[in-house]
C-alpha cells in the first residue's frame, strides 16, 4: 500500500489562495462515471494537473493534495480508477474499508487514459481549452503517469513517484514527453536500478527524464507525518512544480 487513510501530503514551497476546492463525478467517454477531486486557485493558471492515485484509489490523501497544487497556483483534479467495477464512490471518496484489491486487477491502461482524458478537458473547461496539463501519480498511478510519456493523450508532461518499471512496459520505448521520476531510496516495492534502467530507456526513446533518487527515503515518504524526509519532500515539490512551469512557459 501507498498512503494510508491517514496520511496527508505536505505542502508545497509556494502557496497562495484557493478559490475552489469538492469532490465531484466526472464521465469518460466510454460513459462511465467516476468520482473525482477538484480544487482551484485565486490566481489565473498557466497549468493544471490530473494526479493519479495509488492502489487504494481516490481517498482523502489526494482530495488534500489536489488542493496542496491549487495553492501552488495550479489547479488540479485527482481521479479514481473504479467508476467501471465499483461505481461512484458513496460520500465522494473511497473509504478505509474500500476492497480495492478485488478492483485493481480489473483496471487497464485503456480506462485509465480515458479517466485521465476526462480529467483534462474538466480542467479545461473551468479554465481555458488550450491549458498545459501534465499527471503526477503515485505508485500504482505514478507508473501509468510514466507510461503515459507515450500514450495518446492531450498531455504536457508527466510526472511519477515510486512506480514500477514494469507496469511502463513496452510504452518505455516510445517514451516522448518530458518525464519526473521521483524514486525512494530505500523503496523496498522497486529495485533502484529498474527505475534509472527505465529512465535511460525512455531517455533513448527522445523524452526528458528527470530521475531523482532519495537515498533511504521508504516507498511513501511523500506525507508531512514523515519530518526526516521533509527536505525530500521539499525537493520532490520543487522537480514535479518545475515540470509545470516549464509546460506553462511552452
Amino acid at each position: 500500500m501507498c498512503h494510508d487513510h491517514d496520511s496527508r501530503p505536505p505542502a508545497p514551497p509556494r502557496s497562495g489562495d484557493v478559490a475552489e476546492r469538492g469532490t465531484l463525478t466526472l464521465t469518460a467517454a466510454d460513459g462511465t462515471e467516476f468520482s473525482a477531486a477538484y480544487a482551484a486557485p485565486a490566481a489565473r493558471p498557466r497549468a493544471g494537473v490530473v494526479i493519479l492515485p495509488d492502489i487504494r484509489g481516490l481517498h482523502p490523501y489526494y482530495v488534500a493534495l489536489a488542493e496542496r497544487f491549487a495553492e501552488a497556483g495550479l489547479p488540479a483534479v485527482a481521479v479514481d480508477y473504479f467508476g467501471r467495477t465499483a461505481g461512484v464512490a458513496e460520500g465522494g471518496t473511497r473509504g478505509e474499508d474500500f476492497d480495492w484489491q478485488s478492483h485493481i486487477p480489473q483496471t487497464t491502461p485503456a480506462g485509465v487514459d480515458a479517466d485521465t482524458a476526462a480529467g483534462i478537458a474538466y480542467l479545461r473547461s473551468r479554465t481555458e481549452a488550450t491549458l498545459p496539463v501534465v499527471t503526477v501519480g503515485f505508485c500504482f498511478g505514478g507508473s501509468h503517469a510514466w507510461r503515459q510519456s507515450a500514450a495518446e493523450l492531450d498531455l504536457a508532461g508527466s510526472a511519477g513517484f515510486y512506480g514500477k518499471p514494469s507496469m511502463v512496459g513496452e510504452a518505455a520505448d516510445a517514451a516522448r514527453r518530458p518525464v519526473v521520476m521521483i524514486i525512494a531510496g530505500a523503496d523496498a516495492a522497486t529495485p533502484v536500478e529498474d527505475q534509472r534502467a527505465l529512465a535511460a530507456t525512455m531517455r533513448a526513446a527522445g523524452a526528458d527524464v528527470d530521475d531523482v533518487v532519495y537515498e533511504g527515503a521508504p516507498h511513501s515518504f511523500f506525507d508531512r507525518a514523515f519530518g526526516e524526509w521533509a527536505e525530500a519532500c521539499d525537493d520532490a515539490w520543487r522537480h514535479v512544480l518545475a515540470l509545470t512551469d516549464r509546460v506553462a512557459a511552452g
